[in-house]
């Protein structure tokens, strides 16, 4: 009954996102290059803030359900299927994926999972980088982003279909740069009731493809997590749960610096973000709790496939097509 009770529940999700996505007042005519009737005009000032308080909430249960960050599904499906701007859309995803890192951070740190010696120096690379690409989003026209963001999201789920995790990954020596930053640590782990020490190699290849996270972080208004994981983890040879902490921290980092510049560009638009924030965290409540009965897999297979959809809209989007 509980595996029956967990499909119902996603089909039901599933029909009130299609109802919702497929809403007659979002039809626009690309052709004129003019919206036959303006959606965001048609309805009271508190409909809009309201759909997004039902999308983000459900957002937030699969996010936890399917191991994700919610900022990495929240940019794609509201800007492919919502009519706002995707500058306004990327501010406020960047400020959703900012809330989960900040209320998480002091949590992680104090457990020793989060390794401010390697926090710092990823940060400070991401965190520049982030700056950069949140300005060149913003100088970029937006059908060029909006290309560029179905790509990126595209390759997130061939990512998350491919990409294999190292519990603890088997790093014989640390590298001369990992040695001199003192990057290196000891944590308990409980699953072995007992302390493990950690280290990490190649520093260099790590902090170079943090460059590119940084960027496509403050671009796209995606957060990093997706990124961040991957290469603490598999390239870098940090522990996964090092990984995982650690790149929760950065966010509060990186993400902080990109949304600087689209508070300062007036991208932020409280009616967007105060209801995404509530419902992305309010859903996550949910999920912790769902996840007891839910089938992640058959979840995380449904975050993908939704992922791929809002991905190839968001690229036909911006080639003129959808």
């Amino acid at each position: 009954m509980k595996k029956w009770g967990g499909i119902l529940f996603v089909l039901l999700c599933t029909a009130l996102l299609f109802l919702i996505f497929n809403d007659p007042a979002l039809a626009t005519d690309a052709a004129e290059g003019a919206a036959a009737a303006d959606p965001i005009a048609e309805h009271a000032w508190w409909f809009w803030p309201l759909v997004l308080f039902v999308v983000t909430f459900l957002m937030g249960i699969f996010a936890v359900l399917g191991g994700v960050g919610g900022g990495v599904l929240y940019v794609p499906i509201i800007s492919g299927f919502f009519p706002f701007h995707l500058d306004f859309v990327r501010g406020a995803g960047l400020l959703v994926a900012l809330t989960g890192a900040l209320a998480a951070g002091p949590g992680l740190l104090k457990s020793s999972l989060a390794s401010l010696r390697l926090a710092v120096p990823v940060a400070l690379i991401a965190s520049t980088c982030a700056i950069a690409g949140a300005m060149i989003g913003l100088a970029l026209p937006t059908n060029i982003v909006q290309i560029f963001l179905g790509v990126v999201i595209i390759f997130i789920c061939i990512l998350m279909l491919t990409a294999k995790k190292s519990t603890f990954p088997d790093v014989q020596e640390s590298d001369r740069l990992s040695s001199v930053l003192r990057i290196y640590g000891v944590y308990y782990e409980d699953s072995m009731g007992k302390d493990i020490d950690w280290k990490i190699h190649r520093t260099p290849i790590g902090l170079l493809l943090f460059v590119g996270v940084g960027l496509m972080a403050g671009m796209f208004g995606l957060g990093a997590g997706w990124a961040n994981v991957p290469v603490l983890n598999l390239v870098m040879g940090a522990p996964l749960k090092i990984s995982v902490a650690t790149s929760k921290f950065l966010l509060s980092i990186t993400d902080t610096s990109a949304a600087w510049i689209y508070l300062n560009k007036g991208c932020v638009i409280p009616l967007m973000v105060v209801p995404s924030i509530v419902g992305i965290m309010l859903g996550s409540f949910v999920g912790v709790r769902a996840l007891k009965v839910a089938k992640p897999n058959l979840i995380r297979w449904m975050v993908i496939v939704i992922l791929a959809f809002a991905g190839i809209k968001a690229l036909l989007k911006g080639l003129g097509i959808g």
